[in-house]
């Protein structure tokens, strides 16, 4: 059959699609870019419909509207505003989450971008997808493909920022880190996102969109695993302000970032960081960063509705002022700012007022507000909140600055700023936290925080369980101030009740990721963990696995 045929086209693609299932899922991956403007796209990965037009556009933001509809094999849909992306381009991307042959048409006022159709298949990959919230377990998370995500997360707020000239070794680096979530937003300027549209503020500067763009792709090519976490409003508080008194630019940003991104799996949204919410209604009373209640929530359900793919949304605000969106339906986490929550008290707390997964995502930064012993500290951090059935997130460097302002300032690699003496190997063990779950298959879904399990002081030791298996961290802080704590250099003493039978016990180091060796354990009643051989180096803080035989 002649190549230019049509029919050769059909039969080749799904040729290929056979071949992608036969030959198994890791060659899909490599057979195909995450975001593809082709007639293939991977599985939980994204297609991208690209039209030129020749038409004079005036404004192309507000005057065109440009909608796609995109068919599943199912024959359900779902229906996307798409993009202008400058030179006359538009677009509109799906994320891919059925296999099989899709379909689309488009809808606008512009007569070159009505009523085209066409379609594309959707092949096999190993791409864990979008991030949604765990079928088991509504407080803990999964990607799309069911696989239980690990939060491990890290403050990069500058990650995507253009004039940020060391990105790209800092995400690297994030990964080798074993950093699974990425805090980042849109602002070149800490308060102001103006960098987002031109002067006039008539249009979007799409080169800025565009470099955004960039990023986030190289992100996902390489490390799909590591969801990036966007924040379009920053610390722009008198954007919010306009978005409340109905700005036309201001509302277009949440609409124009959702149209190009809500179709990438490693993305979900916060609307803004580190504000002050107040019940004031009247927008001219605000002082500072205080933002009114009713524009967050007026920002979360306007986003909510235009939610074509179930974005994960969630918002956060000023240190110490806990979470205002529990109850609200477009809330999908409940997100934290404290201090010192090294005992997950917080996160607990949380659990009892909503069914979210609830993440602490700033807490101390080894640049900011810095605890005396930051590994520790970091490490300690990591482990009491997991166990609190919670999630946390690390911070650094000062990111919130552009780099080279001063040598702590801006998105570098972790490891490198260490080498140079900015860090001080805070994040060091988390690589081991991921050893840990690796190692035994375990997951924290359906499990229970139960510090009273190991004495109810979960400064001292923390507890998660499911009646089947035991994770027990070990703190032995040498004191009660976790700013100044050190681990003690004696053996941890930890007095756990347990239902009467017999169990393994494994100690794990933290510090190292490396086990020590198994023992056996009958219980009758409560039981005082030692390590299982005096001639083992068990000093310091210590992660014990119990597990019923």
């Amino acid at each position: 059959m002649d190549a230019n045929h049509p029919k050769f086209n059909h039969h080749m693609k799904w040729l290929f699609y056979l071949i992608v299932v036969c030959l198994g899922l890791s060659q899909a991956v490599f057979a195909l870019e995450v975001v593809c403007q082709g007639k293939e796209a991977p599985h939980r990965g994204v297609y991208e419909l690209q039209l030129q037009v020749e038409e004079e556009l005036g404004n192309p933001y507000f005057d065109v509207s440009f909608q796609v509809q995109f068919t599943r094999p199912d024959q359900s849909k779902v229906t996307v505003d798409g993009f202008y992306d400058g030179k006359k381009l538009f677009k509109a991307r799906a994320y891919c989450d059925t296999p099989g042959i899709w379909t689309y048409r488009t809808l606008s006022n512009l007569e070159s971008l009505n009523h085209k159709k066409g379609s594309f298949v959707v092949v096999p990959s190993e791409l864990p997808g979008k991030l949604r919230i765990h079928p088991d377990d509504p407080r803990q998370f999964a990607y799309d493909n069911g696989q239980w995500f690990l939060h491990i997360g890290d403050t990069g707020y500058r990650f995507v920022v253009k004039s940020e000239p060391r990105w790209q070794e800092y995400i690297d680096q994030a990964a080798e880190a074993g950093f699974t979530k990425i805090r980042t937003w849109f602002a070149q300027a800490r308060g102001t996102v103006e960098a987002l549209y031109t002067p006039d503020r008539k249009q979007l500067e799409v080169g800025y969109w565009q470099e955004i763009d960039r990023r986030l792709q190289y992100c996902l090519n390489h490390y799909p695993q590591i969801i990036l976490q966007l924040i379009p409003y920053a610390e722009d508080t008198k954007e919010l302000i306009h978005y409340g008194e109905g700005d036309p630019l201001s509302r277009f940003i949440a609409q124009y970032a959702q149209a190009r991104w809500s179709a990438y799996p490693n993305v979900h949204w916060e609307i803004s960081n580190d504000r002050e919410i107040v019940k004031q209604k009247d927008l001219a009373k605000l002082k500072g960063r205080q933002i009114s209640y009713h524009v967050i929530d007026q920002i979360g359900r306007d986003m909510k509705a235009r939610e074509p793919w179930g974005t994960l949304l969630t918002n956060q605000q000023n240190r110490r002022a806990g979470y205002a969106f529990v109850k609200e339906p477009w809330s999908d986490i409940i997100t934290l700012e404290d201090i010192d929550q090294v005992g997950g008290e917080l996160l607990l707390t949380y659990r009892e007022k909503g069914n979210d997964p609830v993440v602490l995502d700033e807490d101390r930064y080894e640049n900011y507000i810095p605890p005396k012993n930051r590994r520790y500290f970091f490490r300690r951090f990591m482990w009491a909140s997991l166990l609190s059935g919670g999630h946390a997130t690390y911070g650094g460097l000062k990111t919130y600055e552009p780099y080279g302002k001063d040598e702590l300032s801006g998105v570098q690699g972790y490891y490198l700023a260490n080498e140079r003496g900015f860090l001080s190997q805070g994040a060091h063990d988390y690589r081991h936290v991921q050893t840990f779950f690796t190692d035994t298959g375990l997951t924290l879904a359906g499990m229970v925080p139960a510090d009273a399990l190991v004495g109810g002081d979960p400064l001292q030791a923390k507890c998660i369980h499911d009646g089947q298996t035991y994770i027990v961290y070990a703190a032995n802080p040498d004191g009660t101030t976790p700013e100044t704590d050190n681990p003690r250099s004696e053996t941890p003493t930890v007095n756990i009740q347990l239902p009467t039978g017999s169990y393994q016990v494994k100690w794990f180091d933290p510090r190292k990721g490396t086990w020590e060796p198994e023992n056996a354990l009958s219980v009758t009643g409560p039981h005082h963990l030692k390590p299982p051989s005096p001639a083992c180096s068990i000093e310091g803080d210590w992660v014990i696995l119990i597990q019923k035989k």
